[in-house]
């Protein structure tokens, strides 16, 4: 690495990661005092305030690392334009597409860094910051963690659920294992889904076993409609207190969209979902992309102002259209990935257009 590259990706890091710091200590701030109700109605302790602002970062910082980014990028080329750094090296024979592309490439490691930040360490801290509010300061009972394969006890009566989708309402491909003192079978009850009605759980298209209490031996089956689940629990025992994507990691959202599909139902948010997971970690470099040509045109009026006013409207247009075309996905109005993948191809085209028409 020559002495240039050396300095020029020295100057961007430094601002990326002031940035990311600034953009994270504001939306701590004002998320702090949005919260601090909740904490102070609860008497909750210091560490409670600690722990759930602390679990919170990862999820911050996954959120505006790409607007860091697009600051690094517009104020390290219109920084050296302004003090014509940039003239020199140009009159030194370094072309521009030498000068960008160690910005590029730094910024092609972030996304990938940015893709195993939502994969490993997001949804564990989106998990953790949900308990904190829900059980420690508002103190009530424990979501389940698990949306499919979950296995529950009560009493003398095991339950196992294949996955609870989206809707928390109807579990599907419910087991209900009854069980006598000596742990053997009395009943068994297989449905094809479980939903929630009148504050009771109803099995439809069930198939029924019933055991000898003494032998364990089956004494009858037979098939119904309609079955009554003796359940002891409502659907805030199945529902999570924040938006799922954040929560779940691409491979969990991958598992559960294959399991509705093998089930017939309707998958088409989850696959929106997990293509959003894979176009996410590309917006760094689009931002970066797109920071180029801004930073060289409006170079001699650059100031921190001026940059943080750019950076902030390009990161809202993006955010604006990249929302809107995913919830034209979830309606379905658009498929599944033109929805997910739409907002960073069209900014990517017009970064493209952007650098194409720079002047060099």
């Amino acid at each position: 690495m020559t002495i240039l590259q050396r300095y020029l990706l020295g100057t961007f890091t430094r601002i990326v990661v002031l940035s990311l710091s600034s953009f994270c200590g504001v939306y701590l701030l004002i998320d702090f005092f949005g919260r601090v109700d909740n904490f102070l109605e609860h008497d909750a302790e210091l560490s409670l305030y600690l722990t759930y602002f602390g679990a919170k970062i990862p999820l911050i910082l996954s959120q505006v690392l790409p607007l860091a980014v697009l600051m690094g990028v517009f104020l390290t080329l219109g920084g050296f334009s302004k003090t014509n750094e940039l003239t020199a090296m140009r009159a030194g024979g370094i072309g521009l597409p030498r000068i960008v592309t160690p910005v590029i490439g730094i910024a092609c490691l972030i996304g990938i860094g940015h893709f195993m930040l939502n994969e490993y360490v997001v949804p564990a801290g989106v998990k953790k910051f949900n308990h904190v509010m829900r059980v420690e300061v508002k103190g009530k009972p424990a979501t389940l963690e698990k949306r499919q394969d979950l296995w529950f006890r009560d009493r003398d009566t095991m339950y196992h659920t294949d996955f609870t989708g989206s809707d928390t309402e109807v579990l599907h491909g419910v087991s209900v294992y009854k069980l006598n003192a000596d742990f053997k079978h009395q009943r068994y009850i297989k449905a094809g889904k479980a939903v929630f009605t009148a504050e009771s759980w109803q099995g439809y298209d069930a198939l029924v076993r019933e055991f000898d209490p003494t032998t364990g031996l089956l004494i009858r089956e037979f098939r119904t409609d309609r079955i009554d689940i003796d359940l002891n629990k409502t659907p805030d025992d199945f529902r999570s207190t924040e938006y799922e994507a954040e929560e779940l990691s691409y491979a969990e959202l991958r598992d559960i969209s294959r399991q509705l599909k093998k089930a017939g139902l309707n998958n088409s948010k989850y696959i929106v979902d997990m293509h959003s997971k894979l176009a996410q970690p590309l917006v760094s470099l689009i931002m970066a992309l797109l920071g180029i040509p801004f930073a060289l045109q409006k170079s001699r009026n650059i100031n921190l102002g001026l940059g943080i006013s750019v950076c902030i409207m390009i990161g809202m247009a993006f955010f604006v259209t990249q929302s809107t075309l995913i919830a034209f996905g979830y309606a379905e109005i658009l498929p599944p990935l033109l929805a997910a993948w739409a907002a960073d191809v069209i900014f990517l085209l017009l970064s493209a257009f952007l650098i194409l028409s720079t002047r060099e």
